[in-house]
């Protein structure tokens, strides 16, 4: 199962073999095992630039999820590669600053949003009571999957 990890923000360290092993978790739970998926580990500047030409939002943000079995309209075909799910862009300040907040170190805060971003590329939202129910309890499932050694 192809993950790849690049780290442009080298002032947080971050263990990437971690990732790694969360992710291919994440994508066996979820009987995904082949998938693919991109994590860009960067800085507030480059989250914020992307997420101001891609959400219209001209702030950073703790991770963008770019998925590519979205469609953008009902009509449109799904890409041509199921098994490619898309890039997470994560912004380490903004992942330190929140471990800081809840009181856990920059790994942990990185695996449970991680795993937000995952679902997203699923096509999970939590834009309703609902839907953000829903992606709970399976955010909770991960990452009691994903904890177990």
């Amino acid at each position: 199962m192809p993950i790849q990890i690049r780290n442009e923000y080298k002032a947080i360290r971050v263990n990437q073999k971690a990732v790694m092993v969360l992710l291919e978790k994440c994508l066996r739970k979820m009987k995904m095992a082949k998938a693919e998926i991109s994590v860009l580990l960067t800085s507030d500047k480059t989250v914020q630039s992307l997420n101001r030409a891609h959400r219209g939002k001209n702030q950073s943000t703790d991770i963008l999820s770019f998925g590519m079995r979205e469609q953008k309209k009902t009509n449109e075909p799904l890409p041509p590669h199921p098994e490619v799910l898309g890039d997470l862009v994560v912004s380490l300040p903004t992942i330190k600053k929140q471990a800081g907040t809840r009181g856990v170190s920059v790994q942990t805060e990185l695996q449970f949003i991680l795993i937000h971003g995952f679902l997203h590329l699923l096509g999970y939202d939590h834009a309703t009571q609902t839907q953000q129910l829903r992606m709970e309890a399976l955010h909770s499932s991960l990452l009691a999957t994903c904890q177990k050694k």
